[in-house]
């Protein structure tokens, strides 16, 4: 049996679970992370000229708040210095004819942060990430593709780390 014109004024049970979990959400004052603010006006990184690690912490920077970059490390409030940044390959697994299956990937940076009169507020530091990632040899085109990939990936969460630290500077 059809009804011409009739319009239910229920909503699906569906409807009802999205409108539920979106007031959820919004009464629990949930944001998404936004741009970085730092607890100072002006920084200078140092580092490498060929650090790609510094050019990202530069455009997160840049992309933040009000802090802005300086041309010189007498114009800054603080100095970032990228004191080491390394890549590290390591053999995890071999199989029973003595291939490598595993390796595991580190990122190392080494970082300090101090102002105009050499005072520490983030002393040396150190951040160390690592992946795993199966091997073989049939695949090695591909799989050093992965490789720089994860590299990449590593670098990125280095960054979004840096910055978190830089954050909860205090100056």
């Amino acid at each position: 049996m059809k009804t011409a014109g009739c319009v239910s004024l229920i909503p699906p049970p569906s409807y009802l679970i999205l409108l539920a979990a979106t007031l959820l959400v919004a009464a629990c004052d949930f944001q998404l992370r936004g741009y970085a603010e730092l607890p100072f006006n002006t920084i200078y990184v140092q580092a490498a000229a060929t650090s790609q690690f510094a050019t990202q912490v530069r455009r997160a920077v840049q992309a933040g708040g009000s802090t802005r970059l300086t041309d010189a490390p007498e114009q800054a409030e603080v100095l970032l210095q990228i004191l080491n940044e390394a890549q590290e390959k390591q053999i995890l697994s071999l199989t029973g004819g003595g291939r490598v299956s595993e390796y595991q990937l580190r990122y190392r940076v080494l970082f300090r942060l101090t102002d105009g009169k050499n005072r520490e507020h983030i002393p040396a530091s150190e951040i160390v990430l690592r992946r795993d990632y199966s091997f073989s040899d049939d695949q090695a085109l591909a799989k050093e593709s992965e490789e720089a990939q994860l590299y990449r990936d590593m670098r990125s969460d280095a960054v979004r780390q840096l910055v978190r630290r830089l954050q909860s500077a205090k100056l």
